[in-house]
């Protein structure tokens, strides 16, 4: 199921996505009408906005966006809002934007189990933008896949640990402290809301010797919320770190948000101005 602006999407409306591949997105979980830090999933998208087409983007129309294509969905149900503009020129991707919102659902998926990862070298462009192109990290991913683990954990050119394929990773050292690596990477909004909700948490540069000495590390990101990681090339962790635990009991007790808002003002095609 997707939408445009609120309207049934077709096959013209999104060509300039497929074939340009230029824009940005986030992805949130909807349970009965509700959403698991909200707020920062629209901040995210104001925010890519003005870094990828200098426009303002309405959060509150975005609201309503997801709000039409959800309807009265009930259940758990995986939304993706992308930002991209049907009109862009490849030739002269400067002209002034007229951004869109692509609303698109599916159904979630249940519970995973501990993930077995491997370190490539990687950094995505512009790390602090959640943007559409994922060639790189899709690309290491199927490497990381075909070499038998289950997903890639990217490391920097200094060899720093990073970021996830599509997840941010943190530790549990032996003292029972939270760690998550200093380095460029996206700041999701599982991570930030674990960050208020649970305490003990420190950054730093996570080289090898320091990660062969946690005892546990974990993914997370809307989808997964709190995943644990079993093992990080030839180095084994444990799965039932109680700081783990914890931490998956904090994020459930995170309250989600209404997407019901204040009424949307009526149907348009430019949600976006130039800044």
């Amino acid at each position: 199921m997707a939408s445009l602006n609120g309207s049934p999407v077709d096959l013209a409306d999104v060509q300039a996505l497929a074939l340009t591949n230029y824009g940005h997105f986030t992805t949130m979980v909807v349970e009965d009408g509700a959403v698991r830090g909200l707020a920062l999933h629209l901040d995210r998208l104001v925010g890519d906005c003005r870094t990828v087409f200098g426009a303002e983007l309405d959060p509150e129309w975005v609201r309503e966006c997801v709000r039409r294509e959800v309807g009265d969905g009930v259940g758990r149900l995986t939304v993706r809002v992308t930002v991209f503009d049907p009109e862009l020129d490849l030739a002269a991707p400067d002209r002034e934007a007229r951004p869109c919102v692509l609303v698109t659902m599916r159904r979630a998926g249940g519970a995973a189990g501990p993930l077995r990862v491997q370190r490539l070298g990687y950094r995505r462009d512009a790390p602090a933008v959640k943007h559409v192109a994922l060639f790189g990290q899709l690309r290491l991913r199927r490497a990381a896949r075909l070499a038998g683990f289950d997903d890639v954990l990217f490391t920097g050119a200094d060899g720093l640990v990073s970021e996830g394929c599509t997840w941010n990773i943190g530790f549990v050292d032996a003292d029972g402290t939270v760690v998550w690596p200093e380095a460029d990477v996206l700041p999701g909004v599982t991570m930030r809301l674990l960050q208020s909700a649970h305490g003990g948490h420190v950054t730093a540069p996570v080289t090898d010797g320091l990660l062969r000495s946690m005892r546990a590390a974990f993914a997370t990101n809307t989808a997964i919320g709190v995943r644990s990681v079993a093992s990080v090339d030839d180095v084994v962790f444990r799965t039932d770190d109680p700081v783990v635990t914890a931490l998956r009991e904090a994020y459930a007790g995170v309250p989600p948000e209404r997407l019901q808002g204040r009424p949307a003002p009526s149907l348009r095609v430019s949600l976006a101005r130039r800044t």
